[in-house]
């Protein structure tokens, strides 16, 4: 497959003014942050600044992940509380409904900004990702997003490519998509605080940014997880490094205060675990603090009291939590789950004679972006033009499916796309090399549901490339490794020991291999060595196995740092080209393919 593709301004959003580089911010290795040094003039207060607090507005979303579209099945919908306590499904999500639905929320505010806090491309569907997310890119340019920072997926494609995407210029190897148009690049700022060049010492991108709305200045530090290394390719974040999130966002706290500026918000590509999957539950019900649980908990305790408010992302899920500051004042924390379902809209206050937010006054809810109103037509036309780009790849039909084959949750780590994935790298691999025994694939990079009716809502069964590109979009190889039958057990039980330990990451297995997965136990015990078997036959620890994954497990991502120690690697192909020639192979219109019982992981709870 060989897509189509295309440069950037300078950020022309007109509330932001670039400041020159000072010496001390130099020491810190800044690149040109862009923060005005001083207010310009307010048309609306010409007797001086009021004496009562303004109103401010932030509008908020997260991990979009070139959803441009309305996402398909489960990942298209949200949980919402009813005031009875039971829940309903709500479809969400698509940019022309977001783009409506952020439009509608500025009207009557004089001062509001939209933000965000990573993975706003990587990981997308074909619409997007076909063209190395230039479409959403553009799509975000539109609805006017103000700034935001740097998720892990950014990285997807290396470090050189994100700069592409913020400065513009045509893909080195596609070119452009059309004649005489050049990609011009984010409008917005991308924050990386936290990203260092290992040999310049500075930060890829802007560390902060300044946002002067008729005289109030308000300051964001971009960073993402530190983590990133463990769960991005190598060759993505090869010759970058990660700091601490929190020490990164006091650093920078402390060089915005010495410029004048208070009103600082912090937006973290970390993320935390509520209590409930409702968007709109009362996190706070408990007491401050005791409905959020996860990494963002630790990190906005040690993140200055200086820091208004912390936007959050990465973990996918909704919610509006008060955490405790350093100080122990109760501060907001906030995520609108994913894909453009949700947005955050946050109102607070700001003082003239302080230059800072009331905290008290700050005040946050999250907002589905629903489908009933009507759409942007500036963004239809966006997406019609690039769709039209990517029918001759996006609408081939691959495959077909008697029902909807889904991905799998907390309660059921075993799912049947996962099967289906597992089982397709296994009959790939062999094809490359006949005594692989086994497959195993990440739930991480299980994207999308695939669904009847995905294709125009015809629910006929017909999957198209584009929607197995949604399911698998990372362009990753399936590889294949000889481990020793104990190297495998310790495998399994990475899954639910160290880095995996809080939140597991159950790997999706292929046919013939079983285990007992016990969660009434705890760490690697979860995964009993004499339960592992393949074929009915217990796994030999002496043994040798070949074993199929993708590129990224095997390079230890995800905390599988074991396969990475596998030998005799093998390199193939496409892990989607696995995915479309197993569906070709084994479905048709007249007996399309049955999702999978599901039953290789026996669960013990």
């Amino acid at each position: 497959m060989s897509p189509i593709r295309q440069r950037r301004r300078t950020p022309r959003r007109a509330v932001t003014t670039a400041l020159a580089a000072t010496a001390a911010l130099a020491t810190l290795g800044a690149l040109g942050a862009a923060a005005p040094a001083q207010a310009g003039p307010a048309q609306d207060r010409p007797g001086g600044h009021p004496t009562h607090p303004t109103d401010l507005q932030l509008l908020a979303l997260n991990d979009f992940h070139g959803n441009l579209e309305p996402p398909a099945g489960s990942s298209g919908r949200v949980t919402e509380q009813e005031p009875d306590g039971t829940t309903k499904s709500v479809d969400a999500g698509g940019a022309e409904y977001l783009a409506s639905s952020l439009r509608t929320a500025r009207k009557g505010h004089a001062r509001s900004l939209t933000v965000a806090a990573g993975d706003i491309v990587g990981a997308s569907p074909l619409l997007s990702g076909l063209f190395h997310d230039e479409p959403t890119v553009e799509a975000m340019n539109k609805l006017g997003l103000d700034v935001t920072s740097v998720g892990n997926h950014e990285f997807d494609e290396g470090k050189d490519e994100l700069l592409r995407l913020q400065n513009g210029g045509c893909h080195p190897l596609d070119g452009c998509y059309e004649t005489g148009r050049t990609f011009e690049g984010a409008d917005y700022p991308i924050l990386s605080a936290n990203v260092i060049d290992e040999k310049t010492g500075r930060t890829l991108l802007q560390p902060y940014t300044v946002k002067n709305v008729k005289g109030v200045k308000v300051g964001f530090i971009g960073v993402t997880l530190k983590g990133t290394p463990d769960i991005v390719s190598a060759e993505g974040v090869k010759g970058l490094k990660f700091p601490d999130e929190a020490e990164t966002i006091n650093k920078y706290t402390k060089v915005l205060q010495r410029q004048g500026v208070h009103a600082i918000v912090a937006l973290i590509h970390e993320g935390g675990y509520p209590v409930s999957s409702a968007y709109n539950y009362d996190c706070d019900a408990g007491g401050s603090g005791s409905g959020l649980s996860g990494p963002i908990v630790d990190i906005a305790k040690k993140v200055s009291p200086e820091v208004d408010t912390l936007v959050t992302a990465h973990t996918h899920n909704a919610y509006v939590c008060t955490i405790p500051d350093p100080a122990g004042h109760p501060r907001l924390v906030t995520s609108a789950a994913s894909y453009g379902r949700l947005f955050t809209e946050l109102d607070m206050k700001y003082d003239w004679r302080t230059h800072d937010i009331v905290r008290t006054s700050v005040k946050g809810a999250n907002h589905v972006v629903d489908r009933t109103q009507p759409k942007a037509p500036d963004l239809t036309r966006l997406i019609d033009h690039w769709k039209t780009l990517a029918a001759p790849v996006a609408d081939k039909a691959v495959g077909y499916i008697s029902a909807d084959i889904t991905r799998g949750t907390e309660s059921t780590p075993e799912s049947p796309l996962g099967d289906l994935i597992a089982d397709a790298q296994l009959e790939y691999a062999r094809t490359v090399d006949s005594d692989v025994d086994l497959a195993l694939m990440n739930p991480g990079g299980i994207r999308a549901d695939l669904v009847r009716a995905a294709s125009g809502g015809e629910g006929d069964g017909v999957v198209t490339y584009g929607e197995g590109f949604a399911v698998q979009p990372f362009s990753n190889t399936v590889n294949i490794k000889t481990l020793t039958g104990a190297q495998l057990i310790t495998v399994l039980q990475q899954q639910v020991s160290g880095g995996n330990a809080a939140v597991p990451k159950i790997l999706q297995i292929s046919d013939g291999l079983t285990y007992t997965l016990d969660l009434t136990r705890s760490g690697a015990d979860r995964v009993a060595a004499d339960s592992v078997r393949l074929g009915g036959e217990p796994i030999d620890p002496t043994a040798t196995y070949r074993v199929a994954m993708n590129s990224f497990l095997a390079g230890g991502g995800d905390g599988f740092t074991e396969l990475a120690k596998g030998t005799d690697q093998l390199v193939g192909e496409d892990d989607l080209a696995a995915l479309v020639d197993y569906l070709t192979a084994h479905s048709s219109a007249s007996a399309p393919y049955a999702p999978t019982a599901a039953d290789r992981i026996t669960v013990l709870r």
